[in-house]
């Protein structure tokens, strides 16, 4: 049976920050030692159980190796690697050798949005997609790879000190992170072609998030946001990055992978659930998002790696 995913509530060492960063060191052990924890002991520790949090997570490697999983990837770190996971994406982490340190960052990325920045902040929203697609400018990029991990040792620093002004410096670091990672997204993951129709298609989005289990009706919301069938159409396409009925394909796909992932129901109560009572399009379309099946997709990520 797929173990229950831990919902982790993160406790802030400084609420106004709305972060947490600390170092872990693993102890010496053998490799008959390793084998038999990962196998049996490390399972059920909830530093390495799928789990999740409202906070976006980084992880920096400082010494040995590390094993992360997410859904839509597997990542193999060593010494100087750093993995992103967004919020609320499900991960895990496996230990793969006997000698292990490194840093865990999860810092509430809503707490750092302001009025000044706000334009450049919604590009890390997740809106289509979580901030794990972020990970290949970690795998290609080894510049931005160095100044982020050295950023994430300073807020620990920073943290660890306390000295005079060192929210500033904190605040200033985890911007200059995001900063790095926005102008090296050469793929455009964080890029919206219209910021201001972004906008207006906003209350789009957020009823399409809120109504996953309905049906979806697109004149309706063409009148919730005053726009005619056919330009709405068009301008979604062009504004968000995938036609309407893509979107919310990818929507639905996506929800049924966490309820797949956190719930104990048949495949087609997820389904139904997600507004997919056709099962045969069900299928066909979380094969297209993840070239599975859903019983595929759950045996794969809960049984042993």
């Amino acid at each position: 049976m797929y173990p229950e995913m831990h919902h982790e509530k993160v406790i802030y060492q400084n609420p106004l920050l709305a972060l947490r960063i600390w170092q872990i060191i693993s102890q010496d052990l053998t490799p008959e030692e390793i084998q038999r924890q990962t196998e049996t002991d490390w399972t059920q520790k909830k530093f390495v159980q799928w789990h999740y949090h409202k906070e976006i997570e980084f992880i920096l490697i400082t010494d040995g190796q590390l094993t992360a999983f997410c859904p839509d990837e597997k990542l193999v770190l060593n010494k100087g690697d750093i993995a992103l996971f967004g919020s609320h994406e499900p991960h895990k982490t496996l230990p793969t050798d006997r000698k292990l340190s490194y840093y865990v960052f999860q810092v509430d990325l809503q707490n750092y949005w302001d009025q000044s920045s706000m334009g450049s902040m919604k590009r890390f929203s997740e809106m289509i997609r979580p901030l794990s697609a972020l990970n290949y400018i970690f795998q290609e990029n080894p510049s931005v790879r160095a100044a982020c991990g050295q950023l994430i040792r300073d807020i620990h620093e920073e943290m660890q000190q306390g000295q005079e002004g060192y929210d500033l410096a904190v605040s200033a670091r985890f911007k200059e992170m995001l900063l790095l990672l926005l102008r090296h997204d050469r793929r455009g993951k964080l890029h919206y072609s219209d910021d201001a129709m972004l906008r207006r298609m906003q209350p789009v989005l957020d009823y399409v998030e809120a109504h996953l289990s309905d049906k979806i009706a697109v004149p309706d919301l063409c009148r919730q946001i005053n726009l005619s069938y056919t330009y709405f159409i068009k301008q979604f396409k062009k504004t968000v990055g995938m036609s309407f009925t893509d979107f919310v394909s990818f929507k639905r796909i996506k929800k049924a992978e966490q309820l797949l992932l956190t719930n104990n129901m048949s495949i087609a109560e997820v389904a139904e659930a997600v507004g997919m009572t056709n099962m045969g399009h069900f299928y066909s379309m979380f094969r297209r998002y993840n070239d599975c099946s859903p019983g595929q997709f759950k045996e794969r990520l809960s049984g042993p790696f």
